[in-house]
């Protein structure tokens, strides 16, 4: 079954993208992605050294040549830094995208919606393939779409939580309201998470905390590997509807 992801032209090898920060080190770091199978890695612009090249440097571990870099401003409260962050990591020839993170509260890490749908609007302008990172909002996931954003990024839950999707009527309305890819950013805990995620119909999973917290990371990475591709068949295949009531396996009709 065919299925290939492609997003402005770039096509992606795996449905799942992962993070690199929470690890006790770049060599497990390394180890997880390389269990995960994803080809895109997202790096935190202000928290991992991806520019100065003297000291010790993530991309000694992750070859810029093999993964997709996608840089994202986290750490960002405000719109001037998101936009800093943004141009320096492109300035510095990692990407022009930008998974674009503008958060508005420390507690709770939720994101600036308006400050993201402003700066949005601005790096969108200037070239960049934004990935906003949002709340499950279906209004806001449109906004962001017209400002020219290439895809949305909801949150399933608070980042870090591991809670799984606390609101999936809200991803499933985000699918049918917005024309362009949904990738679940925030909140997947375990395989089964992923999984459900990927059976409502998002194009992809990012994830970060799932893995690297994980009493084994690497065994973790795998196991979101296998969910993300079983989630995504089973979408593809097509469930059963469900019934109140009982239906016989073998069908009857015709028998004495």
């Amino acid at each position: 079954m065919e299925d290939k992801f492609i997003i402005k032209g770039i096509e992606f090898k795996s449905r799942l993208w992962v993070g690199t920060g929470k690890y006790k080190d770049f060599e497990e770091t390394k180890k997880a992605i390389e269990a995960s199978g994803a080809d895109v890695v997202t790096v935190a612009v202000r928290r991992v050294n991806i520019i100065d090249r003297k000291s010790e440097n993530l991309f000694d571990y992750i070859d810029p040549r093999k993964y997709k870099i996608l840089p994202n401003t986290a750490g960002c409260y405000n719109v001037e830094d998101a936009l800093r962050y943004s141009r320096l990591a492109r300035e510095a020839g990692i990407s022009d995208m930008i998974k674009l993170e503008v958060i508005g509260d420390e507690k709770t890490l939720f994101p600036d919606v308006i400050g993201l749908l402003k700066a949005t609007e601005i790096l969108a302008k200037e070239g960049f393939l934004v990935f906003p990172y949002t709340n499950d909002d279906p209004i806001m996931a449109k906004r962001l779409i017209d400002a020219g954003a290439v895809a949305v990024m909801p949150l399933a839950a608070p980042i870090g939580s591991g809670l799984g999707i606390r609101n999936p009527y809200n991803i499933k309305i985000i699918l049918e309201t917005v024309k362009a890819p949904v990738i679940v950013d925030a909140g997947v805990g375990t395989a089964s998470d992923a999984a459900v995620a990927m059976e409502l119909g998002c194009d992809a999973i990012l994830l970060n905390t799932a893995i690297a917290g994980a009493k084994d990371p690497i065994a973790m990475a795998e196991a979101m590997k296998h969910a993300v591709l079983a989630g995504r068949l089973a979408y593809k295949a097509g469930r059963i509807p469900k019934k109140l009531y009982a239906a016989a396996s073998s069908p009857i009709e015709g028998m004495l």
